[in-house]
């Protein structure tokens, strides 16, 4: 037992143990969502998120469509409670908030009552207040995640979701044992490779450090579930290090937002090793000519090991990548943050909470750091 702090770096490094854990316990872990969305005869799925439980989602939601064959969409809770819920009787929608204490998913979970729809609430803490809200509480099992710039959290939420799809295609006859048992295996080993990108991130940190804690503006870019990482990159960055970072699908990236480059840019690009590789590839090499700050999440000769990180394994599911790259842009983001001591805001953001509040009070025990 120990009264050290947590930091992001206490979550980054037990993630793995949990990615483990819950794939031991996939059957028992979904076993309520997945029943819920086949007995009932659902088809199209629709996320109600935002932050990083969006982005945890948005990583999540190719595998989704691939093996349930049925569209996702991830949609932010204000736009859903306000505008976006013409909802068919085979939509099948659930709410997202790693604490239980969002006040916009929260409102989510009243507006499918209203509706006269299940209103379900995946979370990652079954206490908050989003019991008091939700007919059917789900536990995305993350563990304990005490700090607010969550790590764990979203990497578990994204395995959770490609489990459950995993689940629910097994259960309708839309995967065969074999290949989901194939699928099951590789997801055995994305919390070893999780710990080997902390290893490569680190190592690729120490040779980029001048770089790396000199950010300007960021890009962070992919297609595809690499996309899903580029939202959650551009995010930690933001949020940590406190300078302009935005994400972009990659295509959108050069409609207009590569205008504005200089080579004091930075950009991150998130390969999906698929079929969108060669169109990132040729956007990275044109990012290249502006500033030499860009770099991939690549196994790719065409980006040079300097500005790169590699992925040293047999990749059979690439949609599964989400797991074992995102604690690239997570230890980034704590390192750069603490050397620079960036953890800190503006001292005029302190009624900005006050005004427009975000979580209801319960999030000062859900997490108090």
């Amino acid at each position: 037992m120990t009264d050290e702090k947590p930091t992001m770096m206490t979550y980054i490094k037990a993630t793995p143990e949990q990615l483990a854990t819950n794939t031991r316990d996939a059957h028992d872990i979904t076993r309520s969502l997945v029943d819920a969305y086949v007995s009932g005869g659902y088809e199209r799925v629709v996320i109600v998120a935002c932050g990083s439980s969006a982005n945890g989602s948005q990583c999540a939601l190719p595998l989704m469509i691939k093996y349930l064959r049925q569209d996702v969409q991830v949609v932010p809770p204000e736009t859903f409670n306000c505008c976006k819920h013409a909802l068919g009787k085979t939509d099948f929608v659930f709410a997202v908030s790693q604490s239980g204490c969002s006040t916009n998913t929260i409102a989510t979970l009243d507006r499918l009552r209203e509706m006269g729809r299940l209103s379900i609430g995946l979370t990652g803490n079954v206490g908050a207040d989003f019991k008091d809200h939700a007919d059917l509480l789900v536990d995305w099992c993350v563990g304990t995640e005490n700090v607010g710039y969550v790590t764990k959290g979203v990497t578990t939420l994204a395995q959770f979701l490609m489990l459950f799809a995993l689940g629910a295609s097994q259960a309708k006859g839309l995967t065969s044992d074999r290949d989901y048992a194939a699928v099951m295996a590789e997801m055995a080993q994305v919390s070893e490779r999780h710990e080997v990108v902390q290893r490569e991130t680190n190592e690729f940190y120490e040779r980029n450090r001048a770089a790396l804690t000199s950010l300007g503006a960021v890009y962070s870019c992919g297609f595809a579930q690499g996309y899903g990482v580029a939202c959650e990159s551009a995010l930690k960055i933001g949020e940590t290090i406190k300078v302009p970072s935005f994400a972009y699908e990659a295509e959108e990236y050069i409609h207009g937002p590569h205008l504005q480059l200089t080579p004091k840019y930075t950009a991150f690009f998130y390969d999906d090793l698929g079929v969108c590789g060669e169109r990132l590839h040729t956007i990275y090499r044109a990012t290249r000519t502006v500033t030499d700050y860009a770099y991939a999440v690549t196994n790719s000769p065409e980006v040079d090991d300097a500005h790169a990180v590699r992925l040293p394994f047999e990749i059979g599911e690439p949609l599964l990548a989400p797991l074992y790259v995102l604690p690239f842009c997570q230890t980034i983001a704590f390192r750069a943050s603490t050397e620079l001591s960036s953890w800190d805001s503006h001292p005029l953001l302190s009624q900005f909470g006050d005004i427009a509040a975000t979580k209801t009070k319960s999030i000062s025990q859900v997490m108090p750091y």
